[in-house]
């Protein structure tokens, strides 16, 4: 029998069909969508989406014109969220800082999985030294506390939002790799994978279109939950002066520009530590809805 003769017969990745993967997708959607507070936290997550990416043409006021006749202004129809201590309007800035804010959790939580998702298949798959380097590198960061971890990293390369988005992607990096590298040494020894390099399949080839396809399941997780700490790892770092920097809003900044009124005006800390918990708690909804629906034992329930 020719070479093109077994790969005809060779099964998919994995063994699923177009059909079948067809008929995997309508179910774990299905799921997704039975689930009620993931379906909350979507919704939720679209809104905020939304109203980001339009913030410039829906926003009120300008997020950084003051208004000195109106400081310390409580919420009214004028402005629905108040106006802070230089009288701008809270309602804008929120909106202008749910960019930055999305865009940072959506950045860097990007660039941890590719290269995360690439160290562990190159970790979990050739094994020998290179599992051993990888991995005692990722040992040597998942060591060191996270949050010290990305103060460090920002200290070091200077305040600004670049450099919190590279030091939220390193700090996830190690445990991207770490998971796709546990599902790949199982993978690895599976009789597709072994019928791949039967025929002569590049390793490459093999690690892309046979091994990596079955390890999204807890990426595709692992991404919306580490989404939402993202999210509060720039707000932390922005409260403390070291993520964007002033007069571009983001909800860190204006919590640390609210703390000093916290007892005058309620409403400075209020609301962006409102849009916080909402966007980071959406993001967990989503992230175990999607833990259910693509568990196996959970679509069979």
């Amino acid at each position: 029998m020719t070479t093109s003769n077994q790969a005809a017969k060779t099964p998919p990745a994995g063994g699923i069909t177009g059909r079948k993967r067809t008929l995997l997708l309508v179910l774990v959607a299905g799921g997704f969508v039975r689930n009620r507070a993931a379906v909350i936290g979507a919704s939720i997550l679209v809104f905020f989406t939304i109203v980001a990416v339009l913030a410039p043409w829906i926003a009120p006021y300008e997020p950084d014109i003051s208004d000195f006749e109106a400081p310390l202004e409580s919420p009214s129809w004028e402005h629905l969220m108040g106006t802070d201590d230089l009288g701008r309007d809270i309602l804008s800035r929120v909106m202008h800082g749910a960019r930055v804010s999305l865009m940072v959790a959506v950045l860097a939580i990007a660039i941890a999985s590719t290269v995360g998702v690439m160290a562990g298949l190159a970790a979990g798959y050739f094994g020998k030294w290179i599992d051993t380097v990888i991995m005692r590198l990722a040992d040597a960061l998942m060591a060191m506390p996270g949050l010290v971890l990305v103060v460090f990293m920002v200290g070091v390369l200077g305040p600004s939002l670049r450099n919190a988005m590279l030091a939220i992607s390193i700090l996830y990096l190690a445990p991207f790799a770490r998971i796709v590298r546990v599902n790949t040494l199982s993978i690895r020894e599976q009789e597709y994978v072994q019928a791949a390099r039967a025929i002569g399949a590049g390793n490459l080839r093999i690690m892309l279109t046979a091994v990596f396809p079955n390890t999204l399941s807890p990426i595709i997780v692992m991404m919306s939950l580490s989404a939402g700490i993202a999210i509060l790892i720039e707000s932390g770092l922005s409260f403390l002066g070291l993520g964007i920097q002033p007069p571009q809003p983001s909800w860190g900044g204006m919590l640390a520009q609210g703390r000093e009124f916290i007892t005058l005006s309620w409403w400075m800390t209020t609301f962006p530590g409102l849009v916080i918990f909402l966007t980071v708690l959406s993001l967990n909804f989503i992230g175990d809805g999607l833990r259910e629906s693509l568990d196996p034992r959970q679509r069979r329930r």
